[in-house]
């Protein structure tokens, strides 16, 4: 089998962008032994090119029409617990950082950091460690200290993950087909949500996912 030392680092880019994918593929490629063999636009097309190349790293945007890079995360690391993945979200909100790696993603780095970063972290991560952008890793220890705790702290990621798609605008039906569960399932959850947040309303869940950057009005 061809081993990251004798070809290099194979990386699935994943960004819902084509723009975006386009020149961070450039950047990547402009390391010798950085070799970008596919991409997607989304959650299900991710999990479709890793079965396909096998990629050592996984690069992943989490902020995706329908299913998010978190479910992509979460397929991708069931069907492949050694898988490595690195988010590179323009979030760096903690709820969205802890969402990522609690779903399996072995790092975190923002869009908002320099490429060096983004390159060392890939290396970092194709190692099998951990990595995480300078802003990720102080917005974590600046959350840790805070006197009061955000009310997304008590959300799993998958609850994470259904109220972004509920302050997106995705009705329970939508959710339900986009991660493959029962619409009687999302509305479980739904109701969990707000009951760990302290939430009456919908209205009141979309204001809380804007406030902790989950979603834009």
């Amino acid at each position: 089998m061809t081993t990251a030392k004798t070809r290099g680092i194979s990386i699935l880019l994943v960004d819902d962008h084509p723009v975006v994918r386009q020149g961070y593929r450039r950047v990547l490629e402009h390391q010798d032994d950085f070799r970008v063999v596919a991409e997607a636009d989304n959650a299900a097309e991710a999990y479709r090119a890793f079965k396909a190349h096998a990629p050592n790293v996984v690069v992943m945007d989490i902020s995706m029409p329908g299913a998010s890079g978190l479910e992509a995360i979460r397929n991708i690391r069931a069907r492949d617990a050694d898988a490595r993945i690195l988010v590179f979200s323009m979030h760096s909100e903690a709820a969205q950082v802890k969402a990522a790696f609690g779903a399996g993603a072995s790092g975190f780095v923002t869009k908002g950091s320099e490429p060096a970063e983004l390159i060392q972290a890939i290396r970092s991560v194709a190692r099998g460690e951990h990595a995480m952008s300078g802003d990720v890793a102080r917005v974590l220890a600046l959350q840790s200290l805070a006197p009061t705790k955000s009310a997304l702290d008590q959300l799993g990621e998958r609850e994470i993950e259904i109220l972004r798609q509920l302050a997106a605008g995705s009705t329970k039906e939508q959710i339900a087909e986009n991660l493959n569960l029962s619409t009687k399932t999302v509305q479980n959850y739904h109701y969990l949500i707000k009951a760990k947040t302290g939430m009456r309303t919908d209205a009141q869940l979309v204001r809380l996912a804007v406030e902790c950057g989950l979603a834009n009005l």
